[in-house]
């Protein structure tokens, strides 16, 4: 009898907490990503983002993007050109709101995988006879911050996203391509909300 009555209560105490705010929600946005790399051009990002809400004012999610921009090529130092380059990220992510009014700032962390694929030759002349270069995709571990404005269930949001950097080593060189980006979004919430 004692354990139906510690269950029972149990659940009264879960769903009397849980009919203060609704704990699922997808967030779905569109934005401009820059790559922070000088000789980089900035391109367009998509992301969605299923979160469950511990409480009223942590989230944690599973962040999907994609973004393709234009990356800066740097050979032995010296910035060579630009190349397409998309990446696509897959990190656990966590945000904390702040206060319970209907306009609530936030801050969060994510870490996880970064898939970087690039599209394009690039052309080094290195002393000797000019050499065409085909950059390989990688897959490297990575990190993010971020801050925003949650109103109602729009979100507006800035994420640096510090992405390693890649190399292809040739001869006499190495070309780099610096990967970390920002995001700047537009996004909103499907589902969650309070009751």
């Amino acid at each position: 009898m004692k354990r139906v009555l510690f269950i029972l209560f149990t659940l009264v105490a879960f769903s009397a907490t849980a009919q203060e705010f609704k704990p699922f929600k997808v967030n779905l946005s569109l934005g401009f990503a820059k790559p922070l790399a000088s000789g980089a051009s900035g391109g367009v990002l998509f992301a969605i983002e299923p979160k469950y809400g511990i409480n009223d004012n942590i989230d944690l999610g599973l962040r999907l993007e994609s973004a393709l921009v234009a990356r800066a090529v740097v050979s032995s130092g010296n910035t060579v050109s630009g190349e397409i380059g998309a990446f696509g990220s897959y990190l656990l992510t966590g945000n904390y709101l702040f206060g319970t009014g209907g306009v609530r700032p936030f801050l969060g962390l994510g870490a996880g995988l970064y898939s970087i694929a690039s599209g394009g030759v690039v052309t080094v002349v290195d002393g000797q006879a000019p050499e065409d270069v085909t950059l390989v995709g990688a897959t490297k571990f990575g990190g993010m911050i971020r801050g925003g404005i949650k109103a109602g269930h729009f979100v507006l949001g800035v994420e640096y996203n510090a992405v390693p950097t890649t190399s292809n080593r040739l001869t006499n060189t190495t070309i780099e391509s610096k990967n970390a980006y920002l995001g700047v979004k537009v996004g909103f919430d499907i589902g969650g909300g309070r009751y």
